[in-house]
């Protein structure tokens, strides 16, 4: 071959991004803090997963009505705080969640750590990933004078009220209302804390781990094309410390994939503000073309009619 004849390419660019399998419906099964736990009380767990179980059931026939004649992937998950507040250990808590939830008749596919929302076991940062993905709608007519949400650590979906300081010359300010952007009639303003810089470094806020544990179950983030935090089948005794686990462990060997094309989250009503947040950030969020081309593809391939929009694949239930 004449040295004319070689052709140069970027390794990205030849890159295609990894295929994960997909359930038809992701069904999350709750979040647990240590204020819940109240030192390992399985009577308060069974308790949960006792009121969330009808909900589940009409989640999965929901599911099999969509699926048609195809039989239907379900898969459940579960997550445990090991950021914000460190309490119990894997060794201790996961049997006792297993077991609460098969009390009920409920299965945990796949348990999570929050802190892998964060920077998974593989050292891939998940948050920081996001982060760098908000493209920030600015309001109307305005000129840029507020700093992007990677520099602030704020997020809104609108203006806020100016804050004018009164002068001599000018006496009190008039107060103007806040605006959200295409607002429907009347605007819900929110402005969203992305993360706090503490002296042990940054802190993510609860929302923006919970909009990453969101996209990880819609199957929606790659990190250099891969799978940032693909499932691990745990063997043998739990680990003493929580840094020991996977980010997502995968309790059921015969589970259903963990991502999927819709999640629905079956949540108490506190985190009615967090998930309110979450849906601001992902509103701002801009996926990899290529993984939205690809989900949508294999969508049209199995019949699936997906919602346009990433907020629209998301459901809820605060029982």
């Amino acid at each position: 071959m004449s040295v004319s004849e070689v052709v140069f390419r970027e390794s990205v660019a030849q890159r295609e991004v990894a295929s994960i399998p997909l359930s038809h419906v992701s069904i999350e099964l709750g979040h647990l803090y240590a204020e819940q736990f109240n030192g390992g009380d399985i009577d308060a767990l069974r308790r949960h997963f006792a009121e969330i179980a009808p909900w589940v059931e009409a989640a999965r026939q929901s599911a099999a009505r969509r699926a048609g004649r195809t039989r239907p992937r379900i898969s459940t998950c579960f997550l445990v705080d090991d950021y914000f507040t460190r309490f119990s250990t894997p060794a201790e808590l996961i049997p006792l969640l297993v077991k609460a939830a098969t009390d009920s008749g409920l299965t945990i596919d796949y348990l999570a750590r929050e802190s892998g929302c964060a920077t998974t076991d593989r050292g891939i940062p998940l948050a920081d990933m996001l982060v760098s993905r908000i493209v920030d709608d600015p309001p109307p007519l305005t000129n840029g004078w507020r700093p992007p949400s990677s520099e602030s650590g704020w997020l809104c979906n609108g203006v806020r009220s100016p804050q004018s300081v009164p002068t001599a010359m000018n006496g009190a300010a008039k107060w103007q209302k806040p605006q959200e952007n295409a607002a429907n009639r009347h605007s819900i303003f929110l402005d969203v804390e992305l993360w706090s810089d503490e002296p042990g470094g940054r802190l993510w806020s609860c929302p923006l781990l919970a909009a990453v544990w969101q996209l990880l179950r819609l199957g929606m983030l790659r990190y250099q094309s891969e799978d940032p935090a693909r499932p691990v089948r745990w063997h043998g005794d739990y680990p003493a410390e929580w840094e020991q686990l996977p980010a997502i462990v995968r309790l059921n060997e015969h589970a259903d994939p963990f991502s999927a094309y819709q999640t629905y989250s079956i949540l108490s009503g506190r985190f009615v503000p967090v998930e309110t947040a979450v849906r601001t950030i992902l509103g701002q969020t801009a996926v990899e073309a290529a993984v939205l081309e690809q989900l949508a593809a294999r969508a049209r391939t199995e019949g699936i009619d997906l919602p346009a929009t990433l907020i629209e694949r998301i459901r809820y239930a605060f029982p």
